[in-house]
């Protein structure tokens, strides 16, 4: 099946410098004032996962006493440019209730933030960035790891563990799940069968130096949000030589010709606040495509372009705001 609603295009200004650049903190433009809480019923447990450079890593499990075994799990990646942010923002709140009340159980990990200090970053010197990705990706096998030796005491079915991620974390979880299809040597930490079973991302990109983006096994049904005017995580693509930084538009083009499952969810009009702002706005698409894609395994391809007249942007800094 294949439903389009309308189709967007738009070529962004600038090189990809811009796009790297841009990976920052969204928690230091955030106009949101969220106040919803963890319903009371939902309990949550801290656990350490792993202790990297003297830093110990912890993940927060959200689930509901009386979930039979066997439950669904997503793993999330919160945002903050590798700079800042925080697994338990009250944002990402609404996100975490809807999914606990669809019976899924909640993993929202720490990791390293590879650019916290600042990092100086040009078209010729992305190792900074690259290191930052590839410390995030390796926390979140880490985290895998942790939940699939756990999955008895939490009851999760490890073929059903479901990547998640805001902006950076979006990145990462993009990352990885791309690392793992393509036998990445970063990836050499899983068990060989395990494959994430779907991926839902707010605002992400690839990082890739070979020149293209192509998987060499088919990828997880991907569930791809992000702004038409998004100008911290591209939306489309952006290339220099052969590093390429690749965002939903152009992940959902690769899909869409390779005929692997994916739902596109573009925001004609928005930036960077499609980061966050779908946890709240778009909650019953979320459960459909994880239902659907991810539980029945459906073979859908969804391309669809939604705008709202009365939505306002929020979120209105670009790379030279940040790096003034």
């Amino acid at each position: 099946m294949f439903l389009t609603q309308k189709r967007c295009s738009r070529t962004f200004p600038g090189l990809l410098l811009g796009c790297i650049l841009a990976l920052v903190p969204f928690l230091r433009a955030s106009a949101q004032n969220d106040t919803v809480l963890i319903a009371p019923d939902i309990k949550k447990q801290t656990f350490p996962f792993a202790r990297k450079d003297s830093l110990e890593l912890l993940l927060d499990v959200y689930s509901r006493p009386g979930f039979p075994p066997g439950r669904p799990c997503v793993i999330f990646v919160f945002g903050g440019g590798f700079m800042a942010g925080s697994r338990d923002k009250v944002a990402y709140n609404p996100y975490f209730n809807a999914l606990v009340d669809s019976q899924y159980v909640v993993v929202s990990i720490s990791y390293r933030l590879g650019l916290k200090g600042g990092g100086k970053l040009s078209a010729l010197n992305l190792k900074p960035l690259k290191n930052a990705i590839n410390l995030a990706v390796e926390d979140l096998y880490d985290a895998t790891n942790w939940v699939l030796q756990h999955t008895g005491e939490l009851g999760i079915d490890p073929g059903k563990i479901i990547l998640s991620g805001s902006s950076a974390g979006a990145v990462t979880v993009l990352q990885a799940e791309y690392e793992k299809r393509n036998g990445g040597k970063i990836a050499g930490v899983l068990p060989a069968d395990f494959q994430y079973a779907g991926v839902v991302s707010f605002s992400g990109a690839i990082l890739r130096f070979d020149g293209g983006l192509k998987y060499r096994t088919p990828p997880a049904p991907t569930m791809l949000f992000h702004g038409t005017e998004d100008q911290l995580v591209f939306y489309n693509k952006k290339r220099f030589l052969n590093k390429g930084f690749y965002g939903s538009n152009h992940i959902a083009s690769v899909f869409r010709k390779s005929g692997y499952p994916y739902y596109m969810f573009r925001v004609e009009g928005m930036g960077h606040e499609i980061s966050e702002t779908p946890m709240r706005g778009q909650l019953r698409e979320i459960m459909g495509f994880l239902n659907d894609f991810v539980m029945e395994k459906k073979p859908y391809m969804i391309d669809e372009t939604f705008k709202d007249p009365t939505q306002k942007r929020t979120f209105l800094m670009n790379s030279k705001d940040v790096y003034k």
